[in-house]
């Protein structure tokens, strides 16, 4: 049974500070002394290494759009041990899809309702009193239903501020969890897919650090603790299972982004998981029976990729009677050639003949359902696979097989079909995990 208390940490919308909230949050309860396991609603790729970096455990996703109930029980199993749950929302927190006809399905409130964790709304008060109030009153209001713990009050201007803003709090019968005086330099920096990587940032270490003292200054701490709340998790539930037994992937800062629940299946199911960097100009493990590239920023390092003769070779070698998967940003990097930003266009390892600019930049954002078309490391033809895609690449060729029909979450298709060319193929949507067989 998992009954560690819990919290969600959202707000109205993004960009409302957050995740500065949520990282000094996770390291002052440690500093206190309580294991906190973190937890991130949504498909966010980037925000969990953050989260670990601040509380010392993994974090992982919880996202009721793409995982069945089993799933979800079987990551809340990766609390065991814990003494607190601190998650993460995304977006605001009502925003999800309308798959089901239903509003906020796939949303943070959905997760906190589902694991019992009583909501905390951080709200920017700048340039508003009172008003924030009024806000915060309509987000408790609009879900009678979804536990709330209160608020805390963001980018606060000066004590006159405080006082209006708390008086407009009292007026609406909400507790005020803590009020943060406005700085500009508790800001994490930013680059054109959200937040830099946490293996990025140039003083990770230093600005958590920062970020808990000015919480622990500024947030009733304690209040927030008596405040954690949760259902117990009694079923086991199940994580993902290995598409093979030794599993080679690709690791570095142009290749990150996969699912910590996916890993955390593969290694409990008895997996090895071989860790390789094609930045660094490393093959791939020779024994390996699957080679593995994430999603990340190769349009980054597509100079350095291109000049990667060491990891392009092991990889050709493998795709020869092994299969080799890339995801996004690990897709691309199997291809014939990625254009950057400025338009010089770099030879990929050419596995595949996509070839993708980043020049001609396009959004691509949103969940994903595909149904297989040929088999891909796992997983046979005719499964269906739920993922996120989330890049703002160009396809300019794309002259292999569709590795599947791919749909949005409201089952319109989209043209992101992946390829597959013998025993390589690809998907610009990152794996959640494959709908149950029915």
């Amino acid at each position: 049974m998992i009954d560690a208390p819990g919290l969600l940490i959202s707000a109205p919308s993004s960009g409302t500070g957050k995740t500065t909230v949520m990282l000094g949050l996770l390291r002052a309860l440690r500093d206190d002394g309580l294991v906190v396991q973190p937890f991130k609603s949504g498909p966010d790729y980037i925000d969990p290494a953050f989260h670990r970096a601040a509380s010392g455990r993994a974090s992982f996703n919880l996202d009721t759009w793409a995982m069945d109930a089993a799933l979800l029980d079987g990551i809340a199993t990766q609390a065991q041990g814990a003494d607190i749950c601190v998650a993460e929302g995304s977006m605001g927190l009502y925003d999800g899809v309308a798959t089901r006809g239903q509003v906020g399905f796939g949303s943070s409130a959905e997760t906190a309702r589902r694991m019992g964790w009583p909501v905390v709304l951080v709200i920017d008060a700048g340039g508003q009193a009172q008003s924030a109030a009024a806000t915060a009153l309509g987000f408790k209001a609009y879900a009678p239903d979804l536990p709330f713990a209160g608020v805390i009050l963001n980018r606060i201007a000066s004590p006159r501020h405080e006082r209006l803003a708390r008086l407009g709090m009292e007026q609406a019968g909400l507790t005020v969890l803590g009020v943060l005086p406005r700085r500009g330099d508790l800001t994490l920096p930013e680059r054109h897919l959200g937040l830099i990587q946490a293996v990025e940032h140039p003083d990770l270490e230093a600005a958590i650090a920062g970020y808990a003292e000015f919480l622990r200054e500024n947030v009733d701490l304690p209040a927030i603790k008596a405040a954690a709340l949760g259902a117990a998790q009694t079923g086991q539930g199940a994580l993902p299972t290995p598409p093979a037994q030794r599993i080679a992937i690709a690791r570095d800062a142009a290749f990150s982004f996969t699912y910590p629940h996916l890993l955390e299946g593969w290694r409990a199911a008895g997996a090895e998981v071989l860790p390789f960097s094609p930045l660094a100009d490393e093959a791939p493990d020779p024994d390996a029976d699957l080679v593995w590239l994430p999603g990340g920023y190769p349009e980054l390092h597509a100079g350095k990729l291109a000049a990667a003769e060491t990891f392009k070779a092991g990889l050709r070698r493998h795709a020869q009677a092994k299969p080799v998967h890339g995801e996004c940003g690990g897709y691309m990097a199997l291809g014939a050639a990625l254009i950057d930003k400025d338009g010089t266009r770099h030879t990929m390892a050419g596995l595949l003949g996509l070839v993708t600019s980043y020049e001609k930049r396009k959004f691509h954002l949103g969940y994903r359902r595909a149904v297989l078309s040929g088999p891909m490391p796992g997983f046979a033809a005719g499964q269906a696979l739920r993922g996120h895609e989330f890049h703002y690449s160009t396809i300019l060729d794309q002259p292999d097989a569709p590795l599947a029909d791919v749909f949005d979450a409201d089952g319109n298709p989209v043209p992101e079909t992946g390829s597959i060319r013998g025993h390589v193929t690809g998907t610009f949507f990152h794996l959640i995990t494959p709908e149950a067989v029915t």
